[in-house]
């Protein structure tokens, strides 16, 4: 007598699967990986907390990124930026061109300490009001 499956199915075509069919390819059940997990296995991914719902919103390729920084790193840099030569100190006022270290905006984080004149591209309401309330400039180019 067998005493376990593998030897019990020995000599028989199917081996316990059924008709030769059944166990060929995925079809036989239900499909690979997450197949059905909307239909014929919805209840199994509700339980689990797996159920995917579509797809929401878009990106769109032709949209520009924007390089930004916030105000208060420049404010750490400023050393740093004048040692290298991007910035240049006129007195108490730091001038820097912010299109010279490839940044398009400027937004408002962080803390201002120095008085400075920056030209970029586009300034956020916050990094204007911070920069022209210690008497500084924000210029658009």
């Amino acid at each position: 007598m067998p005493v376990n499956k593998r030897s019990k199915y020995r000599g028989s075509r199917t081996c316990g699967g059924g008709t030769h069919k059944n166990r060929r390819g995925a079809g036989n059940r239900g499909g690979r990986g997450r197949a059905g997990h909307r239909d014929h296995r919805f209840t199994h991914f509700l339980l689990a907390g797996e159920v995917h719902n579509g797809k929401n919103g878009f990106i769109s390729i032709a949209k520009p990124v924007d390089d930004v920084i916030d105000i208060g790193d420049i404010d750490q840099a400023i050393p740093d930026l004048v040692s290298m030569g991007y910035a240049m100190m006129d007195g108490d006022t730091v001038s820097l061109d912010a299109s010279q270290i490839g940044i398009d905006k400027v937004l408002g984080g962080g803390r201002v300490t120095r008085k400075m004149q920056i030209t970029a591209r586009a300034f956020s309401e916050q990094a204007k009001a911070k920069i022209e309330g210690l008497g500084g400039q924000a210029l658009t180019s």
